[in-house]
């Protein structure tokens, strides 16, 4: 019998689609090497990399990739842990199309490690230290099994840091001696979680985060409940997040393209309310207290940045 050629090209694409289609768990296996584009194509990720940064002196071996992201692990840390290809592919591109690009490499870097290093820094595109890449560098000193829990969190809040220390082609965070390490990641994670559809983990974070309490500016201070939750829900949700850093970029002093200083309480609100398009100086009050000097801060904000209104 006369085979028919275009029958058995026609049964093969189907018979790929199918295999391609079908649906995989969180840590199935995924192949290594991805690109979708040929601009990804034309700038693969290194197969290896040694960390020439702080204690790390791992080489390095590239475990997958695509357009958005490169992920990285060391020796110890299992292959069979697949579900930060799929997680953080969704965070990064979620965070770009929110926030914009960082820099023209359109990759984030992820890095982790098993049993070293323990806790997590974040590395953007302007710096020198990890080359010059938007990077997230995480250990933990346990299992990363767990696709919705500390291990989702962490990577999570890394990335975090590269929005608010690199976004809008500025470098540095004019806020982060006021907010610190977390309280920024508290409202973003958030988002980003809702956002993604990601309900379960969303409901989980915020519940957390609800009940979370802090020691700075004053004691008994509750950052989500009474100061970036009701701004979210009340005032713009996520393009509140973002306007915050549009206005940085737009107004705030700057040295080339880092920020030149850190902002002051007064100005801290005053931008935040330019974000959300209302005055959020009761809020701030209910949040944090209202000290005289910042008021004489606020006040000087709105005359030293007039083009910021609300």
């Amino acid at each position: 019998m006369k085979k028919n050629p275009q029958l058995i090209v026609l049964l093969g694409l189907l018979a790929s689609t199918f295999l391609l289609g079908s649906c995989k768990k969180d840590n199935a296996p995924l192949q290594s090497k991805k690109p979708v584009t040929e601009e990804a194509a034309a700038e693969i990720p290194p197969a290896t990399w040694q960390e020439h940064w702080f204690e790390h002196v791992q080489l390095l071996k590239r475990v997958y990739y695509n357009d958005h992201i490169a992920v990285y692990y060391d020796n110890d840390m299992p292959t069979n842990v697949t579900w930060p290809y799929r997680r953080l592919d969704s965070i990064w591109r979620y965070t770009k199309r929110t926030y914009g690009e960082f820099g023209q490499d359109k990759r984030l870097f992820v890095i982790l490690h098993e049993n070293k290093y323990s806790g997590g820094h974040p590395s953007t595109y302007f710096d020198a230290s990890h080359d010059f890449r938007n990077v997230i560098d995480v250990g933990l000193n346990g299992s990363w099994a767990d696709s919705t829990g500390q291990p989702l969190h962490i990577t999570a809040h890394e990335v975090g840091h590269i929005v608010e220390g690199a976004s809008k082609g500025f470098h540095n965070s004019p806020a982060f001696p006021l907010w610190g390490d977390s309280k920024w990641m508290e409202i973003y994670q958030y988002d980003v979680y809702k956002s993604l559809g990601w309900t379960t983990i969303a409901n989980a974070w915020y519940n957390d985060m609800w009940n979370k309490v802090d020691n700075f500016p004053v004691a008994n201070t509750r950052w989500f409940r009474n100061w970036f939750y009701p701004i979210y829900s009340q005032h713009g949700g996520t393009a509140t997040l973002n306007k915050f850093f549009t206005l940085l970029a737009q107004y705030f002093p700057k040295n080339g393209s880092n920020y030149a200083r850190n902002m002051n309480w007064g100005e801290f609100v005053h931008f935040w309310s330019g974000a959300a398009g209302v005055n959020l100086k009761a809020q701030a009050t209910i949040a944090f207290g209202w000290p005289a000097s910042w008021e004489t801060q606020f006040q000087q904000a709105r005359t030293t940045f007039p083009n910021i209104t609300y």
